[in-house]
């Protein structure tokens, strides 16, 4: 299989954008992620798929917990900056105080999760995700990834 070709099909294919964070020696760390779906409800499931090349994977693994940021239409330049190597990522983020992990403040919606499987992957690692917490607003609009570019919902 052509892996360029691949790339260009699956772009294909609309998705709503996320931010996974977790801790690393007390610190946030967080990347952009696409890759990303509800998976049961008895128990609350879901999972990511996180390149094995990435130091959220590495947090992930140590941490055992995640939470994924579910972004809004006007997040493109955020989920920008968490999709490229940048000094600080979460200068200027708002974080949420109540929680433990990084919870993106202005996220649409946030699910808290503590790792329930690892998978391997190819060069990813598939992170099942016991949901401990969740909350959402309720007349928010994604942000979507569609023909590699961020896009908005229609009227």
């Amino acid at each position: 299989m052509d892996t360029k070709r691949y790339r260009e099909a699956i772009s294909h294919f609309a998705t709503g954008v996320t931010i996974i964070t977790t801790l690393k020696d007390g610190k946030p760390v967080g990347m952009t992620a696409s890759a990303v779906t509800s998976l049961s409800l008895e128990p609350v499931l879901l999972l990511v798929c996180i390149s094995n090349k990435i130091a959220t994977h590495e947090a992930v693994e140590q941490s055992q917990k995640f939470v994924v940021n579910v972004l809004g239409e006007g997040d493109g330049e955020l989920a920008m900056r968490f999709a490229m190597p940048v000094a600080d990522r979460f200068a200027a983020v708002e974080l949420r105080t109540e929680f433990d992990l990084p919870v993106i403040k202005n996220a649409i919606a946030h699910f808290v999760c503590d790792v329930h499987e690892r998978f391997p992957g190819g060069d990813h690692s598939i992170f099942i995700g016991r949901v401990v917490d969740c909350s959402f607003s309720p007349d928010s609009r994604p942000l979507l990834y569609f023909r590699s570019k961020f896009g908005a919902l229609g009227a």
